[in-house]
């Protein structure tokens, strides 16, 4: 039990997630005041503080009611290029944590202060202001506490991002169609998936409905004009070939097909794949399709739920590459339980045989809702060292693949701390992972679960508009998630 206690500020979402990098499995509770009993806990308490017309940031850790650790910050001193004063107390605040709980734990934080999924936004940030390369670094590393190679990681790959994003046009948007149809759960899954074993009579229905949001979208969205369009899940392919055929007609219909720069489908799960299928993807002008192994080891996919083989994925890339597919991103996790240094060396090993043009490598999060989370005590999952080691051997191998990084995202309760990254070879980089990972750009979701970003550049400003995640309720109440959808978007 970690008990807190914040006095003269707020901040108190960040300095629990804070607390949480460095113990992921420790209860955090927050304290009210001083007669609240400490004994048998770690205390910490964070403060803000005025002196001499200055402000500081302190924070002292109490074991047994015994003072064990303390930092100050001097918020005066810091300087990340902002113009809100605010924004400095947040992150003095969450220095004087940090360095007081590298000194009692002594982990290794690459990271550093940050908590969000988002860190590449932060050196958007800097170069719109036209902070040099150097100078962004030492913002990286010295305010926010990153290591070297994690700053220049995203500074590498917030730089690439910059002809895909810039100039920022408001009557652009990107399209998400949710297919949330699957064989089966995985392990890890936390979205609101479909079993085809429960749900496979609404697939027809649901098609109908979705086909009926595409064209009101169209009408909502007169005026403005699509760059990219996604259709994920689920597991798209997991419907028949002819309904995932009338979606994308539908979508070049309302859109029209040389307008979207990209179009990608999360073929995803080799086992929902055939040589017939692929044919109508590649017909219908798909030029970016998913393959998704997770890994190349028989009995990994075996306990995360997964019904194919090695082979089978191997079997499956071979023919959507002679069938002319020009980009294919394949998916991997790193961490999955009982893989390490060894079984992470044999998938890359594998994938490197095929060489895709994109790379996926995520790091397993333990993600409440998955039934992962709710069996986490039956698993051997590795420490943190050996998760950063397996990392190091995706960032060796994406180089003899010449892929490069290209986006990068954090979720919470993932292994270790790290990260996930997109890498893709030369001018193969996805658009729209881009634009969903950087907010400068609206997405509309169509779809059960789908969620939809509207960005309005003037305030910097994303508003969310989520369609149901339980699909009697989006079949249902259709005309309903389209008027949300509309009332946010004619305000743009």
């Amino acid at each position: 039990m970690i008990k807190v206690r914040l006095i003269n500020h707020e901040i108190k979402n960040d300095v629990f997630e804070l607390i949480r990098v460095f113990f992921p499995m420790e209860e955090i509770e927050f304290q009210e005041n001083d007669n609240d009993s400490i004994e048998e806990s770690l205390y910490i308490i964070s403060s803000l503080e005025r002196s001499n017309g200055k402000l500081y940031s302190s924070t002292k850790v109490y074991r047994d009611n015994s003072l064990i650790d303390q930092s100050i910050e001097d918020i005066n001193l810091i300087n990340i290029y902002s113009d809100y004063i605010e924004k400095d107390i947040r992150i003095g605040i969450k220095k004087s944590l940090y360095n007081a709980l590298i000194k009692l734990t002594e982990n290794e934080i690459p990271w550093g202060i940050l908590t969000g999924i988002r860190p590449v936004k932060i050196v958007h940030e800097l170069l719109n202001k036209g902070i040099e390369d150097g100078e962004i670094i030492k913002v990286l590393t010295g305010e926010y506490k990153l290591s070297d190679s994690k700053a220049k990681l995203i500074l590498d790959i917030g730089k690439r991002q910059r002809d895909y994003i810039y100039p920022i046009d408001k009557n652009r948007f990107s399209l998400y169609i949710s297919i949330p149809f699957c064989p089966t759960r995985c392990l890890y899954c936390s979205f609101p998936t479909l079993p085809l074993g429960r749900f496979q009579h609404h697939i027809e229905e649901y098609v109908t409905k979705l086909i009926y949001e595409i064209k009101s979208i169209k009408k909502i969205t007169e005026g403005m004009k699509i760059n990219t369009a996604y259709i994920g899940g689920g597991t798209p392919t997991a419907i028949p070939a002819k309904e995932l055929e009338k979606i994308i007609q539908e979508v070049y219909n309302c859109f029209g097909k040389r307008n979207i720069r990209e179009f990608t489908v999360e073929a995803g799960r080799p086992d929902t794949i055939t040589e017939e299928y692929l044919k109508v993807l590649y017909k219908n002008d798909i030029n970016r399709i998913s393959i998704n192994p997770q890994t190349m080891n028989d009995d990994s996919l075996k306990l995360i739920g997964r019904k194919h083989s090695p082979d089978d994925i191997i079997k499956t890339y071979y023919m959507a590459k002679e069938i002319g597919f020009p980009i294919i991103n394949m998916d991997l996790i790193i961490g999955l339980p009982g893989e390490g240094l060894k079984e992470i060396k044999n998938t890359l090993k594998e994938i490197e045989k095929l060489d895709p043009e994109n790379l996926t490598v995520h790091t397993l999060s333990v993600k409440r809702g998955s039934r992962f989370w709710t069996t986490l005590e039956e698993y051997n999952l590795e420490n943190q060292s050996t998760i950063g080691d397996m990392l190091k051997e995706t960032v060796e191998y994406s180089k003899k693949m010449n892929l490069i990084p290209y986006y990068l995202y954090r979720q919470k309760l993932i292994l270790g701390n790290f990260e996930n990254i997109g890498y893709a070879k030369p001018k193969m980089e996805c658009i729209y992972n881009i634009a969903i990972m950087e907010e400068k750009e609206t997405i509309i979701g169509a779809g059960m679960g789908a969620v939809s970003k509207v960005f309005f550049p003037e305030e910097n400003r994303i508003e969310r508009i989520p369609n149901f995640r339980d699909i009697k309720e989006y079949i249902g109440r259709i005309d309903e998630q389209i008027h949300n959808k509309e009332k946010i978007i004619k305000d743009l």
